[in-house]
């Protein structure tokens, strides 16, 4: 069997879509994937798609090893300029993607809403832990935002992610809408996997984490057990971006 079959053969996905451009797709053998179709070559029988996974790899499938419905699919698929057009970029895969995708949130209108069109960075991530309910945080997040609102716009090279201590979605809701809120944040729900999981330093908050694509550390609100504060890490990624 071709290696990137097995690969597919193995994967345990959801048959839920995350994004507008992913559906799920049944080879002839009755096995199920979640897939991106973003290109197509050949005819026939050895018509060839190239598709997306979830965490980002691209494989392809021949149109013989489809069920016969999606072997006809990828036969009449022909790609929209405005949904190209549309589409965002995406990073390389990152080692959070298994947490993060499918979990994200973000304030659309007075509500936190799942985010359909996260761009993947391609270079860091900057995690806030913070809660509603501490004030130090509730000082310091309007700069965040700030900053973000002046250095997010078109540059793909970073994203922003809270991970939020609140108790209850309400609270984190209304923290995000209070204070404008622009960035994605991981669900409530999925907050404890991610620190467990993660073990990024710092005991309190507000702590800011800059990390690259694979986690290693560049900079964070802590110098071993001395708290320097978040401001020093939003100094050191813009240094990184000029």
């Amino acid at each position: 069997m071709n290696t990137l079959l097995k690969i597919l053969a193995g994967a345990a996905l959801s048959c839920t879509a995350v994004h507008a451009e992913f559906r799920t797709w049944t080879r002839s053998d009755g096995k199920t994937a979640e897939l991106e179709l973003l290109s197509t070559s050949g005819s026939g029988d050895a018509r060839t798609g190239e598709f997306r996974m979830r965490d980002g790899r691209k494989v392809r499938l021949a149109a013989s090893a489809l069920s016969e419905a999606d072997a006809r699919l990828l036969a009449e698929w022909s790609p929209s300029a405005s949904a190209a057009e549309a589409a965002p970029s995406s990073g390389p895969p990152a080692v959070f993607d298994p947490v993060l995708d499918g979990n994200l949130v973000r304030l659309d209108g007075k509500s936190l809403k799942p985010v359909k069109d996260f761009r993947k960075p391609e270079k860091y991530y900057l995690f806030y832990y913070t809660a509603s309910w501490c004030g130090p945080c509730q000082k310091f997040t309007p700069s965040l935002v700030e900053f973000y609102n002046k250095h997010k716009p078109g540059d793909d090279r970073f994203e922003l992610v809270l991970v939020s201590s609140d108790e209850d979605e309400d609270a984190m809701e209304e923290y995000a809408r209070d204070k404008r809120m622009p960035w994605p944040q991981l669900k409530l729900s999925k907050a404890a996997d991610f620190k467990k999981k993660f073990k990024h330093p710092g005991r309190g908050i507000p702590n800011l984490v800059l990390t690259d694509t694979e986690g290693n550390l560049i900079k964070l609100s802590y110098e071993g057990d001395t708290y320097v504060g978040p401001s020093s890490v939003m100094a050191h990624l813009e240094s990184l971006l000029r």
